[in-house]
């Protein structure tokens, strides 16, 4: 019955590995980056957990005869901080899981 303490290790070390993806998304929700469009006009920080946690918009990027222009640097800055979002997500992954790809995982 040696192979049965290899299948007990192993569950070990995967809840092991469990407890530790928890944590890094308890730490990586207080994470956040930042990215700005339009030459600063808007900036948008995202956090961790994939979620935007604010968006500043200058006034002098307010035009309303331009509001398309506006929503179109909105959405670039957006999408931009939740792929750096995602890269941090990424790169604290791989660190955790040593660079092995787990199915399910980020």
């Amino acid at each position: 019955m040696k192979g049965m303490g290899n299948m007990g290790n192993m569950v070990k070390q995967a809840q092991k590995l469990q407890a530790k993806m928890l944590q890094m998304q308890d730490e990586l929700a207080t994470k956040t980056v930042e990215t700005t469009a339009g030459g600063g006009m808007i900036t948008v920080v995202a956090n961790g957990s994939q979620k935007i946690v604010s968006i500043k918009i200058e006034k002098d990027v307010v035009d309303p005869e331009d509001v398309e222009m506006l929503e179109d640097l909105v959405l670039a800055a957006v999408n931009d901080a939740l792929a750096k979002a995602q890269d941090m997500v990424s790169s604290e992954m791989s660190k955790l899981t040593g660079g092995m790809k787990i199915p399910g995982m980020l």
